[in-house]
């Protein structure tokens, strides 16, 4: 999960002014910060360690945070709707806050049903449900140990998603979009081709399009393959408020693999 918030943070400044290389530094650039990418992923982890309903987490978190921006429209409208209304979106936002699920489920069957709950709540679009049980179950096997390539070709043949292109083929013509259908297997393949996580995230930057969430999702697949290193954990540790760290405290401490 703290995977997920360092791709969004490292990814921050480069969503709207793409680097399309591997190189650039240092990590996490000056003006790095966490957006709404990371707000949302706080908030899931919340209702899984607290037991409480994750619509109204959702809602408490990002109200919460609500001046840290970044929301999509209607995401931005649903927080503030009383009682909230699921509204068809296609969108990656479901697969970015869903690394919760992943690390914490113990069994497959788990994992979607989770998944799906937490998803449905704002993204009930098939892409979308689909896109956020293809990242949730992607950490949930890697933390079973299940070797990268594997993790591929499962995600491949489960849900139709191209997983054979590497990020050097994808990088030259990939273009921005929020659509999970089209930026979700992306970012799976920078953390599944990637060798190490900081390796995830430069591959996930370097492709360009919507930097932070494609940071996002490879981050939180990247730490259950590779781990974090501690200079980058604690590096990303210190850009979060109190009340954050105090959920990751706490979802770590029921991480049980």
């Amino acid at each position: 999960m703290l995977g997920t918030i360092i791709g969004d943070i490292v990814g921050s400044v480069y969503e709207f002014k793409n680097h399309r290389a591997k190189d650039f530094s240092p990590l996490f650039h000056a003006q790095a910060r966490y957006t709404d990418d990371t707000v949302c992923t706080v908030a899931v982890a919340d209702a899984l360690v607290s037991g409480l309903d994750p619509q109204q987490k959702l809602q408490q978190w990002c109200r919460r945070y609500a001046d840290n921006g970044g929301w999509g429209q209607k995401f931005a409208l649903w927080i503030y709707e009383d009682p909230p209304q699921p509204y068809g979106s296609w969108g990656n936002g479901a697969a970015m806050r869903i690394a919760p699920v992943g690390m914490l489920a113990e069994t497959e069957e788990q994992a979607i049903e989770w998944s799906d709950t937490v998803t449905n709540i704002t993204h009930n679009h098939p892409d979308a449900i689909i896109s956020a049980r293809a990242v949730a179950l992607a950490i949930h096997w890697a933390r079973l140990k299940v070797p990268a390539s594997q993790i591929a070709w499962r995600v491949q043949e489960r849900f139709g998603y191209d997983m054979s292109r590497t990020p050097d083929q994808i990088r030259p013509t990939y273009v921005r979009t929020e659509k999970a259908a089209d930026s979700v297997p992306q970012a799976m393949v920078c953390a599944l081709q990637a060798s190490s996580f900081e390796d995830a995230l430069r591959n996930a930057v370097s492709i360009g399009g919507d930097s932070d969430t494609i940071a996002a999702i490879a981050g939180g697949i990247a730490e259950a393959l590779y781990g974090l290193p501690d200079d980058i954990a604690a590096q990303g540790w210190s850009y979060l408020p109190p009340d954050m760290k105090v959920v990751l405290v706490d979802f770590y401490s029921q991480v049980s693999l």
